[in-house]
């Protein structure tokens, strides 16, 4: 209910705003903030009220170092992951400017676009299965645990493959939705196949990833977070078109994407392997030792 308040809400103003009162982007901007802010107003009530079964209340608001500085080590990973698509943003719209031009900058709005649709429902899945994964590895239910990550990984690794799919055979599908120039269709098409190429295996690392946040491994969920955008990707995209011919600068910009996806992907799952099983097996061990 509250993201649908907000949503709702939101669709609501957008229009009314942006054309209603010839308010332009500054409309679009404050449609968002006003939608937002009742989806939060509603939902601290919820939490205040009877019918919520953890409710809000002073006692509990104390600041405790045991409890926040774990929970924000944790958060640390995500929040790098969302902070810096700002940046990737910048130093994509930053090289494709200087090589290919505004319809290089313009086929780039597409694809990120694009690429948010490929990526929310990922990350919705792999955020929905932490609670599920923290509690069972909390209660040593290392089974269950195991079932969770396993129905996340086919689950994600499905939709992904789906998507991946109609990206490589039919990306006017996709592009259509975001303009109607024909150029700027026939050239978003081109590229949007280099730019999300390696995403199909880009499901696994999210998934990996999100669970080593669920089972308390901070530090390694922080390196990977790190690991595509801020150690590969971002220092690729402005390094690869330097050894490439003049005509192909784009090209070199583009297919910094796959190959960071998927060396990260790569290093996710060995990592994400190894430690997932010696953190369950000494769960198990600590299981065995306390009976």
């Amino acid at each position: 209910l509250t993201v649908v308040i907000g949503a709702v809400i939101n669709i609501i103003l957008d229009p009314i705003f942006i054309f209603g009162m010839d308010m332009g982007v500054q409309g679009a901007a404050l449609a968002t903030i006003i939608s937002q802010g009742v989806s939060a107003l509603w939902v601290v009530m919820f939490l205040c009220s009877k019918k919520s079964t953890l409710k809000i209340k002073k006692k509990n608001l104390k600041i405790d170092p045991k409890i926040i500085g774990p929970v924000m080590a944790l958060g640390l990973a995500p929040f790098i992951m969302q902070s810096t698509e700002s940046l990737l943003n910048i130093a994509f719209n930053t090289s494709l400017l200087k090589y290919g031009g505004d319809i290089a900058v313009g086929a780039m709005t597409i694809m990120a676009s694009i690429m948010q649709l490929l990526v929310m429902p990922i990350i919705g899945l792999s955020q929905g299965s932490q609670p599920i994964i923290g509690y069972n590895y909390g209660a040593q239910n290392t089974d269950r645990v195991k079932q969770a990550f396993k129905l996340l990984l086919v689950s994600v690794m499905s939709f992904v493959g789906i998507m991946w799919v109609l990206i490589m055979f039919v990306p006017q599908m996709f592009v259509s939705v975001f303009t109607a120039d024909p150029v700027m269709i026939e050239y978003a098409k081109w590229s949007i196949r280099i730019y999300l190429f390696g995403t199909i295996i880009f499901g696994a690392q999210m998934a990996c990833q999100q669970t080593l946040v669920a089972i308390g491994q901070a530090k390694l969920s922080m390196f990977l977070a790190l690991l595509r955008k801020v150690v590969l990707l971002i220092p690729l995209i402005f390094i690869i078109p330097l050894f490439m011919a003049p005509e192909n600068k784009v090209l070199g910009v583009l297919i910094a994407a796959p190959i960071a996806d998927i060396t990260a992907s790569i290093v996710t799952i060995v990592l994400f392997k190894h430690h997932f099983k010696k953190v369950l097996n000494r769960v198990d061990e600590e299981k065995l030792m306390t009976r």
